[in-house]
């Protein structure tokens, strides 16, 4: 309490900083993604470099004034460290290979979060757009508990052996908690769908509208009553695909935590192999989920349909969507550690100059995890918005090639991303085939500017 004024305005920096960072991303992306992918790869060479110098260093020491205990130590840490340095040299080799392959489709990441950067000044609203789930989630938490408590109370009232009242609840009645927990993943679930699903609406009408003056006075309200009047079903069908996959796995961490200390090695081994797979599969159907609504937003289509076309645009394109998110999603991450750092900085100095608090440790901690929740909620929102870019300039390149009466969306920035791939294709002898046709964007009808 005593130092409540200062909290309240580091969060206010870090709110200030989180939008700050998402100008600069826009203004110096091609610098910071190329900074940051040669950081990683010096960083791996330098890494395996000093490992196997350890590791010659270890082999080269005397070994005759030593006893076999010490030996026998020396021995099992040199073959420790020459595992450790032929697996970075493996990982450092891949990670070559696989800059090495990207290295010409970083272009289009740095271009789409230029582009990004643009959507969000024609679009300032969507930085709120986290504010408004949060608050939709709040009410809709409230009243979950409320209907818990009511829940709770709805048995017979039995009189304990201390005293105290208890609620016997039997029939059908017993198992509605059931209900209501499945109940509050699957509308948690949904509320975040409706997210994506405003915001790939507001960038699709931004994408396909060519002057830009032209855009609808609200695209987030105009994307907002598309959702209510035709696609809530689409939304609720894709958020309950994710509540079956949690559910199990919450179940799941249930048991391992009941059963902590008392399984043997082998459950252990199986309940944990079964958690990790179903944790990779919920990130992955939410990935695909999300760029679902883009396509039923594009495309008008239902769920299933565009969940198929979503999954085929990804996987003919894997080697850009995996560009984009490892290196995008790195940078974003980056961003977001950087916030928290400057923030905690700036609290240090400010609490420690106060020398009435005892201790300013928990304040502080305070601080960084409120920054960090607030630069993901910023940048969560900028990614989403990158992604639903790369879909629309699937659809782009794969029913316009730039010539009269089939003239591009996109934005110039992405148009010389083009250019200069068909120059590059013509340049080593391709005959002029664009590397934009590389994309094979789903099938669907042309959207109409």
């Amino acid at each position: 309490m005593t130092s409540k004024e200062i909290i309240l305005g580091l969060c206010l920096l870090s709110l200030v900083l989180s939008m700050i960072l998402m100008v600069i991303i826009r203004y110096i992306s091609r610098v910071l993604v190329w900074i940051l992918t040669i950081l990683v790869i010096l960083g791996s060479l330098g890494g395996t470099g000093v490992l196997w110098w350890l590791y010659a260093k270890q082999r080269r020491s005397p070994k005759e004034t030593v006893t076999p205990e010490q030996l026998q130590i020396a021995e099992d840490n040199l073959r420790a460290l020459l595992i450790y340095a032929i697996s970075a040299t493996v990982f450092t080799v891949i990670l070559f290979l696989i800059m090495l392959v990207m290295r010409k489709r970083v272009a289009l990441t740095i271009a789409l979060f230029h582009v990004a950067g643009k959507v969000f000044i024609h679009l300032p609203l969507l930085v709120f757009q986290p504010f408004w789930t949060f608050f939709a989630l709040v009410l809709f938490w409230v009243y979950w508990i409320m209907t818990l408590l009511f829940l709770g109370t709805t048995g017979s009232p039995v009189q304990n052996e201390q005293g105290f009242v208890e609620f016997k609840i039997s029939g059908p009645l017993q198992y509605m908690w059931w209900y209501h927990v499945v109940g509050l993943i699957w509308i948690s679930e949904f509320i975040l769908a409706c997210q994506q699903m405003t915001v790939a609406g507001a960038v699709v009408t931004y994408y396909f509208t060519r002057d830009k003056r032209n855009l609808p006075f609200t695209p987030i309200l105009a994307s907002v009553n598309r959702l209510i009047r035709y696609h809530l079903g689409t939304v609720a069908k894709g958020s309950f695909i994710i509540t079956l996959v949690k559910i199990p796995r919450m179940i799941l961490m249930y048991i391992h935590s009941q059963l902590k200390g008392k399984e043997n090695a082998c459950a252990r081994c199986v309940l944990k192999s079964c958690i990790c797979c179903l944790w990779c599969l919920e990130k992955c159907l939410n990935y695909l989920n999300q760029n679902a609504y883009t396509a039923t937003a594009i495309n008008s289509t239902n769920f299933c349909t565009s969940a198929k076309d979503a999954f085929v645009i990804l996987v003919e394109n894997a080697l850009r969507v995996a560009t984009i998110n490892t290196v995008g999603d790195f940078m974003l991450f980056l961003g977001k550690v950087l916030i928290v750092c400057s923030t905690g900085l700036a609290g240090i100095m400010l609490l420690n100059y106060q020398q009435d608090y005892t201790v300013w440790v928990l304040p502080l901690i305070i601080v960084c995890l409120f920054a960090f929740l607030v630069a993901h909620c910023f940048l969560s929102i900028y990614e989403m918005v990158v992604d639903v870019l790369f879909l629309c300039f699937a659809i782009d390149t794969k029913y316009n090639d730039g010539s009269p009466g089939r003239e591009f969306y996109m934005d110039k920035v992405l148009m010389e991303f083009v250019e200069n791939s068909r120059k590059a294709m013509k340049e080593a002898g391709k005959g002029g085939v664009a590397d934009a046709r590389e994309l094979k964007p789903m099938v669907g009808k042309k959207r109409k500017g």
